[in-house]
């Protein structure tokens, strides 16, 4: 990837295709909602090794810490917990959003649900893969959102270990890991998925753990 120029790559992928955003209403679009959307593309050329893996991601969006916006719309399945709860947004939500990347990238699906994911159940999800429980300062908003159907959603699934052994060692690909290897990945997920923003792992803590060098 060093050596390949910005006019190599896009002749390597295809030119991009996009597509305009416009309101059904017809009025402007809000703040902080993109004015054009990128259809997905993949790389079919083979002058590279193939035995190498490359993924780009993108949380959806950014800000400078100067202009802070009062909500973000990054996709529902790794959105951070303080977005949903309408708390103070700041970086901690890109540790969030690096935990649930960290888990799809190597069991190949989010942690959490993405059809017919809905705030609510993915709060109740979170619950199950937090490794803190939910602030009392978010309580009485969780607490409406329950009553809201008048059913309330229980964290009866497995925790974020379980699942992540269970999606790996029961998938379709042959493991790359061993199960030590797994609970030291769930544990560096761990430190990412919690609740409280501060309690976090820093990305440079995250890189200098020594799991990544063995």
């Amino acid at each position: 990837m060093d050596n390949v120029t910005e006019e190599k790559f896009i002749e390597m992928l295809g030119k991009p295709e996009t597509g305009h955003v416009r309101r059904r209403d017809g009025k402007d679009l809000e703040p902080g909602i993109p004015e054009y959307i990128v259809k997905p593309t993949s790389y079919r050329t083979r002058s590279w090794d193939s035995t190498q893996t490359i993924k780009i991601i993108d949380f959806g969006e950014s800000f400078p810490r100067t202009a802070v916006p009062q909500t973000l719309y990054t996709p529902l399945p790794v959105r951070a917990p303080e977005v949903i709860f309408q708390d103070r947004i700041d970086y901690y939500v890109d540790l969030w959003s690096m935990g649930c990347m960290l888990f799809e990238l190597f069991v190949g699906q989010p942690p959490f649900d993405t059809f017919f994911l809905t705030p609510k159940i993915l709060v109740g999800q979170m619950q199950e893969m937090a490794s803190d429980d939910l602030p009392e300062r978010w309580q009485e908003t969780w607490d409406t959102m329950n009553a809201g159907d008048g059913i309330a959603t229980e964290s009866t699934g497995p925790n974020l270990q379980e699942w992540l052994e269970e999606v790996y060692f029961d998938g379709p690909q042959s493991p790359d890991l061993s199960r030590e290897d797994i609970v030291r990945l769930g544990q560096i997920i761990g430190r990412l998925l919690q609740f409280e923003p501060w309690t976090r792992a820093s990305a440079r803590q995250v890189l200098d753990d020594p799991w990544f060098d063995e």
